[in-house]
């Protein structure tokens, strides 16, 4: 697939490379009259860096580098390589241990494989962005990225000052590296990952990612500019030959585009009343956004936000917005005397969860009640959504908002780069993922701070006309008043983290056996089966069409039962088991969502005999 766009009109004006006249490897300060948009960045602490270095290796006889003058006016090593394996991208990069990124060669072959899939008219003097959440082995490979882009020919790297960009902001900026492994912890021993936006900012398709994996099968030779480490301490132009790298600062165009989404004013005039919200940053790459958004823009208390500096290791934490990874915000939020609001975010910016006090809501019910109040609470959909779309895993509450308000509706597989064609072709608006992912066409990715003002807009919007002192409608108020109106999805979801692979294959196996045996009106303890399949996706934009999505069980009273190996994890195998069951019965809503399914996730786990296959007795995460 040829991009839509060349990469040098990938950015926003703001962004797009200004004229420079400043000498060889030379540092200029940022435009003068952009200056006000640059606001102070918590500094990563600094640590020993692993040396790392571009060496030559091949598979017949040793061979050194050999130099070429370029265009550039920059020299350009050509580094002899050879094939490594294991570099296929999952559902969101290439994701690995620390370890294994910093082998000789490895992140240098797949930077040179993805820029051997790109028509070189798509990249040669154009414009890349780079940031990353600040993890550990970010600084090295931000080095690595940029001198093999320089080497392949691209005019100008754009990157967040210390490497920091989160996933939404590069999205925004319509594209480039992210260099980030999500929501898995960080560190020397953990995890590190690679992937690559491109085109509106959306995550790079299947058929790019397949040419990069196929490339890295035959890759001999790896394109190096020699050229000096780049400070990505200090904002401004640093110039070698032709190309140029510019350091910029994270937040303020991202800013600007959620100010022309939301009524920050609205938002603003919530905080100002008795109202208590907090913020937990998880030591991500949210830190280096909230205070500038939450508090500086919208009037916060400092101490609203938590965990708010970046840290290469996230503070030894894992930065996973869930009821197991954030469990001191639960905490708070289900104290006594609690704040009203609570949300987190996860390693890179594009995840979320919130709370309310004392009460969690699902990711499913999250995006189904953005969709249904988006119309009158945030300015930019006063037109009304286009259209609403979810992954096939996430419960149906979203279906019952589209079909209310009459608009098309999507079911896509588990991955934001299914939504991207939908978006691009003026077809859908809002979207959501049970994995704590929640967005809009704003942007081409999902959006963690995203989620947290669309819920802050909804409950100001609510709260708008309430006197100081008054009795505010809280979170809990507009969930229940939305399960009252569409019915409550009970919806709970299972993780088995770092299986043996080969167990949770099988057990994937055994189940793609028994589905196709399955047919309908069979019995399966008290529900009986409507149908079962192994999803199969076909894109409505441009055909394309993808399979084995996850098996499913659909009962004839609705509820589901999904099981899928989780494409997100850096080591052994995920098991993930979705269990959904719909309640029209308002008398019933209060009850605890694992006592209202325990009869359907005891039949799930006795169906994919999980522990026979995999040994694990009880899930890593519940959510």
């Amino acid at each position: 697939m040829v991009l839509s766009l060349r990469l040098h009109n990938l950015l926003s004006p703001t962004f797009r490379p200004k004229p420079a006249s400043v000498s060889n490897a030379s540092l200029s300060p940022p435009n003068p009259s952009l200056s006000f948009l640059f606001s102070p960045l918590p500094r990563l602490p600094l640590r020993t860096s692993h040396s790392l270095t571009i060496k030559a290796t091949s598979s017949s006889s040793p061979s050194s580098p050999t130099t070429v003058a370029d265009q550039q006016g920059i020299k350009i090593n050509l580094v002899p390589t050879k094939p490594i394996e294991g570099q296929k991208t999952g559902t969101s990069g290439l994701r690995k241990k620390v370890k294994v990124f910093q082998q000789d060669n490895y992140l240098a072959n797949w930077i040179q494989a993805l820029f051997n899939s790109l028509p070189p008219e798509d990249y040669k003097n154009g414009l890349l962005v780079l940031g990353g959440d600040g993890r550990y082995f970010n600084r090295e490979a931000a080095q690595i990225i940029i001198k093999i882009a320089a080497g392949n020919g691209v005019g100008k790297i754009l990157v967040g000052k210390e490497g920091i960009l989160s996933t939404p902001a590069v999205s925004a900026a319509n594209g480039g590296f992210i260099m980030s492994a999500s929501h898995n912890p960080g560190g020397p021993d953990y995890d590190w990952g690679i992937k690559f936006n491109y085109s509106s900012g959306q995550p790079a398709p299947e058929s790019i990612t397949d040419k990069i994996y196929g490339n890295t099968l035959s890759i001999s030779e790896i394109k190096i500019a020699d050229i000096a480490d780049v400070d990505l301490s200090t904002l401004g132009v640093i110039k070698y030959g032709n190309f140029s790298v510019e350091v910029v600062d994270p937040v303020s165009d991202y800013l600007e585009l959620l100010e022309n989404v939301f009524d920050f004013q609205l938002i603003k005039s919530l905080l100002q009343l008795e109202f208590r919200f907090l913020f937990d940053a998880m030591h991500a790459v949210t830190g280096a956004y909230a205070k500038p958004i939450f508090v500086d823009k919208l009037g916060a208390s400092p101490d609203s936000i938590s965990n708010g500096v970046p840290l290469e290791d996230f503070g030894h934490g894992h930065p996973d917005p869930n009821l197991t990874y954030a469990k001191d915000l639960v905490n708070i939020l289900y104290s006594e005397n609690g704040p009203d609001f609570g949300a987190a975010s996860d390693g890179d910016g594009d995840r979320n969860m919130i709370l309310g006090r004392g009460f969690f809501v699902t990711p499913s019910d999250s995006v189904a009640i953005i969709a249904a109040n988006a119309q009158e609470a945030i300015p930019y959909f006063r037109s009304g959504p286009k259209g609403l779309a979810r992954s096939m895993p996430t419960s149906g509450a979203l279906d019952r908002v589209a079909e209310k308000l009459n608009l098309p509706f999507f079911e896509v597989p588990t991955g934001w780069k299914f939504f991207g064609n939908l978006m691009d072709a003026g077809k859908l608006s809002i979207c959501g993922e049970e994995s704590f992912g929640t967005g809009s066409d704003h942007i081409r990715e999902k959006d963690g701070i995203w989620a947290v003002l669309a819920w802050l807009s909804i409950i100001a919007y609510r709260n708008k006309d309430k006197k100081p002192g008054e009795k505010l409608v809280s979170v809990s108020d507009v969930v229940k008043e939305h399960w009252a109106t569409y019915g409550r999805n009970f919806f709970s979801r299972y993780d088995y983290e770092e299986c043996e692979s080969a167990g949770a294959n099988k057990m994937v196996d055994y189940l793609r056996e028994l589905i196709s045996s399955s047919k309908p009106g069979d019995k399966y303890g008290n529900y009986v089966l409507q149908f079962a399949d192994d999803f199969t996706y076909t894109d409505p934009v441009d055909g394309s069409v993808v399979s084995k999505q996850g098996v499913r069980f659909v009962f004839t009273d609705g509820s589901r039962i999904i099981y899928r190996l989780s494409g997100t994890g850096s080591a052994g195998a995920t098991v993930r088991i979705y269990i959904e069951q719909y309640e029209p019965d308002a008398s019933k809503h209060d009850a605890d969502a694992q006592t209202a399914l325990k009869p359907l996730i005891d039949l799930a786990l006795s169906v994919s005999k999980l522990k026979d296959f995999t040994g694990r007795e009880k899930p890593t995460v519940i959510t």
